[in-house]
């Protein structure tokens, strides 16, 4: 198991790995730590031959290749910063994360760059479409606390923000991860989510922290996910939850579902339904819920030996976090009472680039009885911390219904809607009510014909205040870049 050194080291000496090990497994073939490293260093080679000024930001637009992998590691080898854009993005979110870097280079495929018009690449920003090598640069020797990339949000409630990642928050990411998911060399990690994505960048800085192998993987269709996990052996999976539902649905081979044995959410909560699902269809496996956002990466990890009986905690702060819940006067909240968490320690983020009003409103000093003090984030997530310190996610402030002078999370309206065989997926809305203030809609994927049963389950499982005004039916539910649910465009459509 990786121990918990808590002195931060620069991101690209991640790869510590035996030499002779596999750091990366694809459909090409192997590449060993030692390999990799040697690529990450003639990679940063040519990014250094750009000439660029120290701290310069670099963007990539590119799916999971090699190249991909190596990037993050080879602009921080090459002092610069790495600017990771989702490939599911089209050309307007690119144009304005390249202006708002201020990036001096995107490198992407030729097909993506030919999907840009003119002005949507700033004038001092190269586009490169293939990747040279150069002259080898040995590891970094960078201030842990220098800028080491820029994480934009998926922009699913306006225009995509920038969150400045430091090498040492990456860093001790990687280490925290890797330690109380016990990765070991063996493990094989299947990475089929975003890198552009802070869990899905991890992925691969938590792997190789562990001397393991990553297999990334682009999949169009969860069949897709069956397949890799059978082919390379995966020993590992992480998710959000559309995706776990989509999996749930697919069939496997007994051979997948007995070799894996870590399973890892996070992007939103797991219902009870769904641990129960995964259990069965994974036996072997570990499942760990999680929960994080950008700004301090990840705040909390539940034991999976306790998912059975809590399977609505998000467990306790991880390694090198310190996790509070506080009540609006800042003082701490008591157990069994509702309060914002607000996490602090080294892994909090460095801000929004070139955003103080945002950063101001969301970076603020720790509350007076945090034991790190400094800059904490203020997630405006309502959480309830139990007699035994283990939290349970209640909802975002901005998403909570305000209904009868009743504060409901959607969360609680959505569990019980999917916790039965009429749907799988389900979002509770707010929208305007004279009479309530506000009234629920429950929008759900699936066929109008199983509203008598969901309807029937919600009144005898929910009071008469949290029940839906009406259900709308869909074939399908919108999801963001990052494969998650896209509450705000749901929202917005029922409110429409």
């Amino acid at each position: 198991m990786v121990s918990l050194d808590a002195t931060p080291r620069p991101i690209d000496h991640v790869l510590r790995g035996a030499p002779d090990a596999a750091a990366l497994v694809d459909r090409d073939g192997t590449v060993s730590h030692a390999e990799a490293d040697a690529a990450v260093a003639r990679l940063a080679g040519w990014l250094a031959g750009f000439g660029f000024a120290p701290g310069a930001r670099v963007a990539t637009w590119l799916p999971k290749t090699r190249i991909a992998c190596w990037m993050p590691l080879a602009a921080a080898r090459a002092g610069l910063v790495h600017v990771p854009v989702n490939p599911v993005l089209r050309r307007a979110q690119v144009a304005h994360i390249l202006a708002d870097s201020g990036a001096s280079l995107l490198l992407t495929q030729a097909t993506r760059a030919a999907t840009l018009e003119p002005g949507d690449v700033p004038a001092a920003c190269r586009i490169a479409t293939d990747a040279g090598e150069g002259d080898a640069l040995s590891r970094s020797a960078a201030d842990p606390n220098a800028l080491a990339a820029i994480l934009y949000t998926s922009g699913s409630t306006g225009r995509p923000k920038g969150v400045m990642l430091s090498h040492a928050n990456l860093w001790l990411g990687a280490v925290g991860v890797a330690h109380y998911l016990a990765i070991v060399p063996h493990d094989r990690v299947l990475a089929v989510l975003p890198l552009g994505f802070d869990y899905g960048q991890n992925q691969l800085f938590s792997t190789w922290a562990a001397g393991a192998s990553v297999t990334p993987l682009d999949y169009l269709t969860p069949r897709d996910v069956v397949k890799a996990v059978t082919r390379f052996k995966a020993t590992t999976l992480a998710g959000v939850p559309p995706l776990w539902t989509q999996l749930l649905e697919s069939d496997w081979p007994e051979e997948a579902t007995a070799r894996l044995r870590r399973l890892t959410n996070s992007g939103g909560a797991l219902t009870p339904a769904m641990v129960r699902a995964l259990r069965t269809r994974f036996p072997q496996a570990r499942i760990f819920a999680m929960y994080g956002l950008t700004e301090a990466f990840r705040s909390t990890f539940l034991n999976p030996d306790l998912i059975d009986a809590r399977p609505d905690s998000i467990g306790r702060a991880v390694p090198f976090a310190e996790v509070l819940v506080v009540r609006p006067d800042g003082t701490a909240a008591a157990a069994g009472e509702a309060g914002e968490l607000v996490h602090a320690g080294p892994l909090v983020a460095h801000g929004y680039w070139q955003d103080d009003e945002r950063t101001a409103s969301r970076f603020r000093p720790a509350p007076a009885h945090s034991r790190y003090g400094g800059v904490a984030v203020w997630s405006g997530d309502t959480v309830v911390a139990d007699a035994d310190g283990l939290l349970r996610f209640v909802g975002r402030d901005d998403e909570m219904i305000k209904s009868a002078g009743h504060r409901i999370s959607p969360q609680e309206v959505e569990e019980v809607a999917t916790a039965g065989a009429e749907t799988a997926e389900a979002v509770a809305v707010g929208v305007p009510d004279a009479r309530l203030g506000q009234a629920i809609v429950l929008v759900a994927r699936g066929q109008a014909e199983g509203e008598p049963a969901l309807r029937a389950r919600l009144k005898r499982d929910l009071p008469a205040y949290m029940q839906p005004a009406r259900i709308e039916w869909r074939a399908a539910l919108p999801r963001n870049a990052n494969g998650k649910l896209d509450r705000s465009a749901i929202a917005a459509a029922v409110r429409a």
